[in-house]
């Protein structure tokens, strides 16, 4: 079982790379659907996490159908969006035989409306007061998500408690 974060044509660098570090502290993989609107050689990436890119395990796509294609028969995909109906909190993420994949829309256009409207059944959203803002920051709705997820499998692989005499950093 694995759970993925899946960016269609990111625009932001900081978003991505502090993406990245969630990734990198979760266990999680990162598919970036092209066309990126910045370099990963970009300087803002190194400031936003691209020294954890190394611990990341990234996936480049040239298109949406064809990253679609690369979704096991065991795969889940999840379309976190505004306009869905479904709270990211009632879907279930237990189910260790599937692969769990969260699809994020582009920072100022979100996801083709077409896919949205073909897909509604697979949408998830974050509950937020939509007449304040339009939408939550890409790199929180990524962290909020993922982290569901974990709490549901029982944060596999992931340290649950600290302590300062098992610190690394002595």
């Amino acid at each position: 079982m694995a759970n993925h974060i899946v960016l269609f044509e990111p625009l932001m660098p900081a978003n991505t790379g502090n993406i990245a570090r969630t990734c990198a502290g979760t266990n999680t993989e990162l598919h970036l659907i092209e066309p990126l609107g910045f370099s990963t050689d970009d300087k803002y990436m190194k400031r936003a996490g691209l020294d954890y890119w190394d611990k990341v395990k990234i996936t480049y796509h040239p298109n949406l159908p064809a990253f679609l294609e690369t979704i096991p028969e065991n795969g889940e995909l999840y379309i976190v969006s505004k306009f869905a109906s479904k709270a990211y909190t009632e879907a279930d993420y237990t189910n260790t035989e599937k692969e769990h994949y969260f699809l994020f829309g582009k920072e100022t256009t979100g996801l083709p409306e077409m896919f949205m409207r073909q897909n509604p059944e697979k949408c998830i959203r974050i509950p937020q007061n939509d007449e304040h803002i339009r939408a939550l920051n890409l790199s929180n709705t990524a962290a909020i998500v993922v982290y569901e997820a974990l709490r549901q499998q029982g944060f596999p692989n992931l340290e649950t408690t600290h302590t300062y005499e098992n610190d690394k950093l002595k």
